[in-house]
């Protein structure tokens, strides 16, 4: 049996192993995130993953000496796995390829990394990466049960587009992903916070067939719901229609129009510490609508349309609201619209995205976001939906629990 104890240090030290694939260039951006994260790193490579990447860039990311060779003359005693077994904490490989799956799996130690792994009490934490036919293999299979019996992590892998021109599972995790995963639990900042989200946009029905919606897809409000989830928060995800798997949540609401998505909003209010507003509420509905399809038998039609409940201000002017965060999709003057939005409405947080441009916005797989609260700003660059999540989620947290210690 192994015994892992806490270590005595501030940092947690991370050793990351880097395996013969593709993928191994992702872990430049791996290291960067393990670093924003407080952890410190120490890169190991295999001989096959420095003809792919140069250890001189891990070098200058992680800042410290990248080991390649098991027996090292400027190593504690000239023994690299030692050293290293001594200072780790954990054991991360990534990208770890079918073939290191298979060597620690045998408990073969013929480089640094693979007798660095049976020479360390760390845990180890793999992120397996390969052709997804390698993946489905049976004996890359039986290698995965072995490691998962011996107490390794695994984290992944991904499915989707392969560098070989394949599509399956196989894909390494995001960097923002495994340095998420590898977070300590103490850092879970949100643990056991009742939070209730709203997601993607309403339906306001004009007959039968047609109805007013706008181009949202959920995306960013299913990420950001399961970044606060993975921050230990306990979410109702109050979702219009969208065609996109629903996280993992505690609770799922599906409703499809304004009216609808406020009723359930009010009803889940009582314990609510922490508000998310992500959804594009549709700002007014038809004031009436058709029992029959409209048939197409004038040159004009006139809509009445009556305004929606502004849910975010109603829940916001609550006598004891919850900390409210707001998202402003805006075509111009983002900072001012925003801003005024903030002030109007008395949220915590507005999170303001531009819309309706070449990049970013509704609909897309990425977006960039800027942060606005009373008295400062954040700016959130152009990435992934997840990884902008997942940097929300941290801010969030960060502000919650900031107000959480003023209000006590």
């Amino acid at each position: 049996m192994t015994i892992h104890t806490a270590p005595t240090h501030d940092r947690s030290h991370i050793v990351l192993g880097i395996g013969g694939g593709i993928s191994a260039y992702k872990s430049v951006d791996l290291v960067r995130r393990l670093k924003e994260r407080g952890f410190e790193v120490r890169v190991v490579m295999t001989q096959a993953a420095t003809a792919l990447v140069t250890p001189l860039t891990f070098q200058a990311v992680s800042g410290h000496p990248v080991r390649t060779s098991l027996l090292d003359p400027g190593a504690e005693a000239g023994m690299n796995h030692i050293e290293l077994a001594r200072w780790a904490d954990w054991l991360l490989i990534a990208p770890a390829t079918a073939d290191l799956m298979a060597r620690l799996a045998a408990g073969i130690a013929d480089d640094l990394l693979t007798t660095l792994a049976l020479a360390t009490n760390a845990p180890l934490c793999l992120a397996p990466a390969m052709n997804q036919h390698m993946w489905r293999h049976p004996a890359t299979q039986e290698n995965l049960q072995t490691l998962r019996e011996r107490g390794a992590r695994i984290l992944g892998p991904a499915e989707g587009d392969q560098a070989c021109g394949d599509s399956g599972p196989g894909r390494m995790l995001e960097p923002a992903e495994l340095a998420e995963a590898m977070r300590p639990q103490a850092e879970r900042r949100l643990i056991g916070v009742r939070t209730v989200l709203t997601a993607g946009p309403t339906r306001e029905p004009l007959d039968p067939v047609r109805y007013l919606s706008n181009r949202s897809s959920g995306r960013m409000g299913y990420a950001l719901a399961a970044a606060l989830t993975h921050r230990g928060a306990q979410v109702t995800l109050i979702t219009g229609p969208s065609a996109l798997p629903v996280p993992t949540v505690a609770e799922v609401v599906q409703v499809e129009t304004a009216l609808e998505m406020h009723a359930a909003v009010l009803a889940r209010m009582a314990d609510c510490e922490l508000f998310v507003a992500t959804a594009a509420v549709a700002d007014y509905r038809p004031l009436e609508c058709a029992a029959q399809k409209r048939k197409k038998d004038a040159e004009l039609l006139t809509l009445q349309l009556v305004r929606n409940p502004d849910i975010l201000a109603e829940v916001a002017a609550r006598e004891s609201p919850p900390f409210t965060v707001g998202f402003a999709a805006e075509t111009e003057q983002l900072e001012i619209h925003a801003r005024a939005k903030l002030a109007h409405k008395k949220v915590n947080l507005i999170a303001a995205n531009q819309v309706g441009g070449a990049v970013g916005g509704f609909d897309r797989e990425d977006n960039a976001l800027t942060v606005f609260w009373e008295g400062g700003s954040r700016a959130l660059p152009l990435m992934s939906k997840p990884s902008l999540a997942r940097e929300l989620a941290d801010l969030i947290a960060e502000h919650y629990r900031g107000a959480d210690a003023t209000a006590t």
